[in-house]
């Protein structure tokens, strides 16, 4: 892939670790900081709608899952697009920075693959499944406590990085 890249490029968990193997590092350990996140999808008139999500990241891959039926799920199964945000925490310490993943959610219908996600995960049955196609990823920090540093990847681009004070 060249700098040319279409907005629209996507790429799975895997292809970002390949990509950008220390970001993806860092952003992982920010998800796995806490349990709940927060999503954001768009409902049918386009608005947003944010809502909390656990995630998982398995077999090179990031998973959506969801209860039967959320409204979360109904908007994605309609439009794909979504953008997620690692909880922040207490606000006491940032220590990977702020990160957020853009993309679209791609339903997983086939049995092997809901078999080896429920055999790891164990969620409460039945339930929505996504994975996601990452179409950006930011991470913002504070740099020597006078730089806001902010990291931007997208597929087939070397990350960018924007320094103010």
């Amino acid at each position: 892939m060249t700098s040319d890249t279409a907005p629209d490029a996507a790429t799975n968990w895997a292809g970002f670790v390949t990509a950008e193997p220390a970001l993806a590092a860092t952003v992982e350990a920010r998800f796995d900081a806490y349990t709940h996140h927060v999503l954001a999808t768009l409902r049918k008139d386009g608005s947003p709608r944010t809502t909390g999500l656990e995630v998982r990241f398995l077999d090179g891959e990031l998973w959506l899952g969801m209860m039967p039926g959320s409204v979360k799920a109904l908007d994605l199964r309609r439009d794909p697009r979504f953008a997620l945000q690692a909880n922040p925490g207490d606000g006491t310490g940032m220590g990977g920075g702020d990160v957020r993943i853009g993309g679209r959610a791609v339903a997983a219908e086939d049995a092997a693959t809901r078999a080896r996600y429920v055999k790891e995960v164990e969620p409460p049955e039945p339930f929505h499944l996504f994975r996601t196609e990452l179409t950006e990823v930011v991470r913002t920090r504070v740099q020597d406590d006078k730089y806001l540093v902010v990291e931007i990847w997208q597929p087939g681009r070397p990350v960018r990085t924007i320094k103010r004070t």
